[in-house]
């Protein structure tokens, strides 16, 4: 399996009022499926209003950019789309190629659809799908200014995907599915929209070893809510189960909480146990049907 880069990112502090938002929860390991999805709705909404941006589960004092990457050298890029909420940097891995169908899952305000028109061309097709009716508002007002006429956004459910099966040359997604509960079927949504010989480029949170409970609320807050990310090696076991083939993990990134975080919860003896045996990561995963 292809390792293509590997770089290291260390998460700040944030404010400490950062969860007097409305966006937060201080537990959410019982929560049903549709309490989730509401949770991310309600947060994403509130991000989108700022329109600053902000953290997954903070405010705009949250510096939640060191957790993106950079895509400002990149074709397309349209400040005013990027929020600052992914984990990579799918589009610059998805080998878009001139008059493809490319479709972004969590589409948020637009930043990867707008990067993908670059590549897609007049030609393409590119259609963001994303369920929190701010963030689509928020894109479909950046493609009037921007002048586009072949990029649109859908609402719907990664879940329930509301497109025909066989439509996708390429489906991309930044950070997204870490936050649905039922990975397996929006997986298994992914392979359905896609054509026979298509593929994705999915940039996303996955673990390594055990989080401790202790620490979950905080790597929510810290880490873009990696409370609902999974195992490394179970993120691709699914993929593999709804078909797809050719694995590569294109890009991997170490996410590391700070110490002043670790040290609210861990003595000095589980710190060092932590850090040798449990690791947060950003990966950029490819695949094909």
């Amino acid at each position: 399996m292809e390792n293509k880069q590997e770089t290291t990112a260390s998460l700040p502090l944030a404010d400490t009022n950062c969860c007097a938002s409305d966006c937060c929860t201080d537990d959410n390991t019982n929560k049903s499926a549709t309490e989730l999805k509401e949770l991310v709705q309600e947060k994403y909404g509130a991000i989108a209003r700022r329109a600053a941006g902000g953290g997954c589960c903070g405010d705009q004092s949250m510096d939640y950019s060191i957790m993106a990457d950079e895509y400002d050298t990149l074709g397309g890029y349209a400040p005013d789309a990027d929020l600052k909420l992914g984990c990579g940097l799918p589009t610059e891995f998805a080998k878009i190629k001139a008059g493809d169908v490319v479709v972004d899952l969590g589409s948020g305000a637009g930043n990867d659809c707008f990067v993908a028109r670059s590549e897609t061309g007049d030609t393409g097709q590119v259609i963001g799908v994303d369920f929190t009716d701010d963030m689509l508002m928020k894109a479909r007002k950046n493609t009037l200014t921007l002048g586009y006429n072949n990029v649109s956004f859908v609402k719907g459910d990664i879940e329930d995907i509301p497109l025909p099966a066989e439509t996708a040359d390429v489906v991309v997604s930044n950070c997204v599915f870490n936050l649905v509960p039922n990975k397996a079927k929006a997986f298994s949504e992914t392979h359905r929209i896609l054509k026979t010989g298509g593929h994705f480029s999915i940039s996303d949170i996955v673990l390594e070893g055990n989080l401790p409970q202790a620490l979950q609320k905080d790597a929510e807050m810290y880490a873009g809510c990696v409370a609902g990310a999974i195992q490394h090696e179970e993120y691709l076991g699914l993929l593999r189960q709804q078909g797809f083939k050719n694995l590569q993990v294109q890009k991997r990134k170490a996410i590391v909480l700070p110490e002043e975080v670790l040290s609210q919860h861990l003595s000095a003896a589980e710190i060092a146990a932590f850090s040798k045996e449990f690791g947060i990561y950003s990966i950029t995963v490819y695949g094909e049907k």
